[in-house]
Order: structure tokens, then C-alpha cells, then sequence
């Protein structure tokens, strides 16, 4: 039977769940990093992200929700991640959609779900169920440590290339800018917040699952990106 972690093995064990299959060094990121995509390839990493990101304050809203009263700090924290999502400057899913328009796509496209990929609906379903049916904890767990706290450090390996090696300006890539910063923020809060309340062996072994689930469900996205694409990029490694 398991025993309950202290707070920094606990942590150290969270981290170690996501490492394996960060996404950070998935084939589509590795891809996207060394020059190997065209624009009509963002244009379709767009479209796709746009439904796993789009309704991202919907999954909060439903963690929100089931979030006891008495637990202040994590309802506060979920509800200023809601209103950065959706009214803190920028709405992310406009920086999204300019990102888009600039590899060729259209708003249109970008807001129509019958353009994603299977894998892209997978994750999405996947993210709606953990926040309807999970504990709170569980929840923060999956999406805000398992998923969300990935961002900065894939960002900061595609942002540099797709200036230098892309050609895209400062105001197209706006978008991964941002969530280097907010995305590094809300890990950190989301890991506080499972290291608060996970108080039993049961509840933290239960987050750790679940973490290394939204790891798997986040590389399996970006894999159905590459495969999509993969006798292009292959093409030109080749040639």
C-alpha cells in the first residue's frame, strides 16, 4: 500500500510523471524546432490547437464549479486563470487566431471543429471529462500540471525558430510569448495547489496517474499532428 509523500517527493514524483513523455521533445516539436515545417503545417497545428486551448476556461469553469467553498486560494486561483484566458488584455484564442491567419488559414477554419484531427478531439474530450467528473484536486492535477505546465518549456524551443528560421514578426508569435510568461505562472500555482490538497496516499497517487495520463494525451495530440505530416517532413529530410 502507498504512503503519503512529503511535499518534495510528492513534487519530485509529479515532475518525473511528465518528463517521460514531455512534449517538448515529442517529433512534431523536434520538427518544428529544427526548420522542417512550412506555414500550411502551423496553419494545421493552429486549427487543432485552437480546439484543445479554445474551450480551456470551460474546463476550469466546470473545476471551478467543484471546488468547495472553503478551499479559497484554489477557487481564486482557477477563476483569475479563467479571466486571463478570456479577459486579461489579449483573449489567448485571438492571439491563436492571428497566429493562424499569418500561415495562410482563416478565422473560420480555425473556430471549425470538423477540421481537427481525431487525436486533437481525443484531448479535447479527455479534458472536458477529467474537469465535469474528477475531484478538484484531480482535476488541477491533470490539466494545469499534466498539461498546462508544459507550455513554457516547449514554447521557449519553437518561439526562437519560428522567427529566425520562419520568418514570422514579433506581433504573429504573440501568442507563445505570452504563455512563456502566464503558462510558467499557472504550473507553478497548479503544483501548490495539488501539493496542498492531495493529503492522502490514496489522493496523491491518484494525481500522479492522471498527470501521467494528460502527459500521454498531450504527446499523442502532437503525434497525430506529425503523422499527419510526416511523409512531407520526411521528404525533406531526405532530399
Amino acid at each position: 500500500m502507498a504512503e503519503l509523500l512529503n511535499r518534495e517527493d510528492f513534487r519530485a514524483e509529479l515532475e518525473k510523471a511528465i518528463k517521460g513523455q514531455h512534449s517538448s521533445v515529442s517529433p512534431f516539436a523536434k520538427a518544428w524546432s529544427e526548420g522542417l515545417l512550412e506555414r500550411k503545417h502551423f496553419a494545421l497545428w493552429a486549427e487543432n490547437h485552437y480546439a484543445y486551448v479554445g474551450p480551456f476556461a470551460d474546463y476550469l469553469a466546470y473545476i471551478y464549479a467543484s471546488t468547495p467553498d472553503a478551499y479559497t486560494d484554489a477557487k481564486d486561483f482557477t477563476l483569475q486563470n479563467m479571466w486571463e484566458e478570456e479577459l486579461g488584455g489579449d483573449r489567448h484564442t485571438d492571439l491563436l487566431i492571428r497566429f493562424a491567419e499569418a500561415c495562410g488559414t482563416t478565422a473560420e477554419r480555425v473556430t471549425d471543429i470538423s477540421n481537427i484531427l481525431p487525436t486533437t478531439l481525443g484531448l479535447q474530450s479527455w479534458c472536458y471529462a477529467v474537469a465535469m467528473r474528477e475531484n478538484f484536486v484531480v482535476a488541477t492535477a491533470a490539466l494545469v500540471v499534466g498539461l498546462e505546465s508544459q507550455v513554457p518549456a516547449i514554447y521557449r524551443k519553437q518561439l526562437p525558430p519560428l522567427k529566425e528560421k520562419y520568418g514570422f514578426t514579433d506581433e504573429e508569435v504573440e501568442f507563445f510569448d505570452l504563455h512563456i510568461v502566464s503558462d510558467e505562472i499557472h504550473g507553478e500555482r497548479g503544483y501548490q495547489i495539488v501539493l496542498d490538497y492531495a493529503t492522502t496516499p490514496e489522493m496523491q497517487q491518484r494525481c500522479l496517474e492522471i498527470v501521467r495520463t494528460g502527459a500521454k494525451m498531450r504527446w499523442m495530440y502532437m503525434e497525430g499532428l506529425y503523422n499527419s505530416m510526416k511523409e512531407e517532413i520526411e521528404a525533406k529530410i531526405n532530399a
